[in-house]
């Protein structure tokens, strides 16, 4: 496990082994969950896409293993993925697909799990690969469900985690679960843990689910969580899904995609401002609040 997490921080710590100037401070944020169906590869893109809108330069890596299916929320069929990166038939500006939707994606698939066992060779062409990633200014890399190592390696390389739960019984167990598996895997835990509850009827509701896992998790894991937010239950998010368009793009009014971007804003440690078109307008030149 340690020497997996430590390949990977190599891979991804694209800040630290860029010494141009003006290299950008990449942010990275890997997104997980302690099971599946909970929404974290919606939640995953529609993230990718709000902090576009913030004017930010973003790269999602889908690095599910077995299930990748971030190219089909967004409605793109990829030619290339990062399987044909580690078996070196293309490079990472081959396999790196620009989107309409103001992002980048690096499209996943099984066999990912190589990286576990590449040769130095492989492995120093690979980092060489991902450093190039050091162009954006947020990489939002989803996970697979549940708990692996490749999972617990992406969360090491981090600079944020951000675990997706929602109010079922069985959700919370999971997201507590993984939580656990991050405490006592990853040596010296050094990131911002954050935990974001989808699929919420009421603030209340969000809020009474974020603090049972924080609480349990800090009395009996000594861990830090920080309650990130919430997304409200919204038909919006299912109909964008059916679509296969982002709910955020569908529906920037949605009650999930104004949450969606509280949540950008509360990651950036910025106000979160939604535009009041010409009234709003008016009101400010007028010199009213």
């Amino acid at each position: 496990m340690p020497d997996q997490a430590e390949t990977l921080r190599e891979m991804m710590r694209v800040k630290t082994s860029v010494s141009s100037p003006s290299a950008r401070n990449t942010r990275i944020i890997t997104v997980a969950s302690g099971k599946g169906g909970v929404g974290k590869t919606n939640f995953s893109t529609n993230l990718a896409i709000a902090y576009a809108q913030m004017g930010k330069r973003v790269v999602l890596m889908d690095a599910d293993l077995g299930l990748a299916n971030v190219n089909v929320i967004l409605g793109i069929i990829p030619k290339y993925n990062l399987y044909h990166l580690i078996r070196k038939q293309k490079s990472m500006q081959d396999i790196i697909l620009d989107t309409n939707y103001g992002i980048q994606i690096v499209a996943g698939a099984s066999g990912f799990a190589r990286i576990a066992n590449l040769s130095e060779e492989e492995r120093k062409q690979f980092v060489e690969e991902i450093s190039k990633l050091s162009i954006a200014d947020v990489i939002i890399i989803d996970t697979s469900a549940g708990v692996s190592n490749n999972v617990i390696s992406f969360i090491a390389a981090a600079d944020d985690a951000i675990i997706v739960t929602t109010p079922e019984p069985t959700a919370m167990t999971d997201a507590y679960g993984i939580i656990k598996i991050i405490a006592t895997e990853i040596e010296n835990l050094n990131l911002g843990l954050k935990l974001v509850v989808n699929r919420v009827k009421s603030v209340v509701e969000g809020k009474k689910v974020a603090e049972r896992v924080i609480t349990i998790a800090g009395q009996f894991l000594n861990v830090k969580v920080d309650y990130l937010g919430y997304i409200y239950e919204d038909s919006a998010v299912q109909t964008a899904v059916l679509r296969q368009k982002p709910f955020i793009i569908l529906d920037p009014k949605a009650k999930a995609s104004i949450c969606m971007k509280h949540i950008v804003s509360r990651l950036e440690k910025v106000d979160y401002k939604d535009g009041g078109g010409i009234g709003e307008f008016v009101r400010k030149l007028l010199g009213k609040s």
